[in-house]
């Protein structure tokens, strides 16, 4: 019922969003549907089935990345203050957001259903009643269980993605690791190297090195060791003079600089002067042990290009043995590529997708290259901030794109036309990819709206921001656009024969 009451008064861009994933899931289980209408058709025709439905993969795969990336951006479902408090915690919410895939899902499979019966002839109403009877098996009933399978296959794995992908997880702290706090003797914070040795508690008057008074002016000691002389406490330069001899944690504790020394005290000195901005942390973390500030994490590169390239080496040379090997030369139709050409585009995909990240956070880094300005650092910084959220739906895009530019080459010079559930297919695994790509960008824009708030509060322009963003467009377009057509290529070669 919450899932309900959410989509109900979910934003309207929020219901488009839930109307497309319904659209995508109608058209994939709709070639679900015509692989198994194809299979009563031609009982005899065993591999061109298979084929077919081995085809249908690919819609598959990329409806339930839209499904995905649609939840992981819906408001509703995303933690609030004081959810947790009435028991709708991370682990509720994901269940409500599994839930509302799951109903988008099954709503565009029902409405794949009825439009394929209607094809088939078994209902009536509609202009175009039977109008696929034979190419459907219309003359043959329709297996429930079979049926019922095909069409469950997208809402259940677009459910069990999402809750894969929305699962609660622990946040990691800022300095990477949590670590107990160390104690000193008789509970006092102290962070130290050297470990306790059993005794040292009876030895604790030995221990304590007093603070001496100031030598006059012009002596000896006046000229000791450089810590007296570079303004830090006395115990600690007391104890470099005697040999560098260990300080005991309840001795004087190092005073920040700029603090007034009470009076009386026998270790007083004069203040020592104020520290520069970068010995801040350190300051602090002496003040108050126990407690370190954490410092700002740096911009860590992705890991998956390598791999990706490698992937992507590996599809096209499967590819292009396959190409070599077959009796007869394959196409990338719906029905005419062989199960090792579509293997070879699956590992180039994956490969693209993979290889992604590695590749916009390059290009936020080429930004940034030869003495960069305030827009071209701004832009380039934001591209290697989001090089982990946009760089997979951009190399799935450019994996996609590289396969409509190998059909059209191939299909080009020949004059030959795909069928209609082959640009049924092609329509759908583009749509998806797109919209993927728009909704992951989405996303991003609101992760960093605080920040671009905050540079709006500083005094930075709407034309400095709008610049930024056609400067990170522009180079993941020059970027990714040879790179596409590079493997457009690669693809093609061994098919043109």
């Amino acid at each position: 019922m919450l899932a309900l009451r959410l989509t109900r008064s979910a934003h309207p861009a929020v219901q488009l969003r839930r109307l497309l994933v319904a659209a995508a899931s109608a058209g994939t289980g709709f070639l679900l549907l015509c692989a198994l209408g194809h299979a009563l058709a031609h009982p005899g025709d065993t591999g061109d089935s298979v084929m077919r439905l081995a085809w249908c993969a690919a819609p598959l795969a990329s409806t339930v990345y839209f499904a995905v990336a649609v939840a992981r951006t819906d408001p509703g479902t995303r933690p609030r203050t004081g959810l947790s408090a009435i028991g709708f915690g991370p682990l509720r919410l994901m269940a409500v957001s599994t839930a509302t895939t799951a109903l988008s899902c099954t709503l565009g499979s029902m409405v794949a259903l009825l439009v394929f019966l209607h094809l088939r002839g078994d209902l009536s109403g509609m202009p175009f009643d039977g109008a696929a009877a034979a190419p459907l098996g219309g003359n043959r009933p329709l297996p429930l269980p079979g049926t019922l399978t095909l069409l469950a296959l997208v809402p259940v794995a677009a459910s069990v993605s999402v809750a894969l992908a929305l699962r609660p997880r622990e946040t990691p702290s800022p300095e990477g690791s949590r670590t107990a706090p160390a104690y000193g003797r008789f509970g006092a914070y102290r962070r130290t190297a050297t470990r306790e040795t059993f005794g040292a508690y009876g030895r604790f008057g030995r221990q304590i090195v007093r603070p001496t008074r100031p030598p006059a002016p012009g002596s000896a000691a006046a000229s000791g060791p450089p810590a007296a002389r570079s303004g830090e406490p006395a115990g600690a330069a007391a104890a470099a003079s005697n040999g560098g001899g260990a300080v005991s944690a309840l001795a004087d504790p190092p005073r920040p600089p700029g603090l007034a020394v009470p009076a009386g005290d026998p270790g007083a000195q004069a203040p020592a002067p104020a520290a520069p901005a970068a010995d801040a942390a350190p300051a602090l973390d002496a003040v108050l042990p126990g407690r370190p500030v954490a410092a700002r994490p740096a911009t860590a590169a992705p890991s998956g290009l390598p791999w990706g390239i490698t992937v992507l080496a590996a599809g096209l040379a499967v590819e292009t043995y396959t190409s070599r090997t077959a009796p007869a030369p394959p196409d990338l139709t719906f029905s005419g590529a062989s199960p090792g050409v579509l293997a070879g585009w699956v590992l180039a995909a994956v490969g693209l997708a993979l290889a992604g990240p590695g590749l916009t956070h390059l290009c936020g880094r080429l930004l940034q290259a030869v003495r960069p300005g305030a827009l071209r650092l701004l832009a380039g910084r934001i591209l290697m901030a989001e090089a982990g959220r946009i760089g997979r739906p951009l190399g799935v895009v450019c994996a996609v794109a590289a396969g409509l530019w190998a059909m059209a080459l191939l299909h080009g010079p020949d004059g030959l036309s795909p069928g209609p559930l082959t640009v049924l297919g092609v329509a759908l695994v583009t749509g998806c990819t797109l919209a993927t790509l728009l909704t992951a960008a989405i996303e991003a824009r609101q992760d960093r709206a605080e920040t671009t708030a905050a540079l709006q509060r500083l005094g930075a322009p709407a034309s400095t921001l709008r610049s930024a963003a056609a400067l990170r467009a522009g180079a993941l377009l020059a970027l990714f656009g040879p790179l596409t057509l590079t493997v457009a290529e690669l693809a093609a070669l061994p098919l043109a024969r």
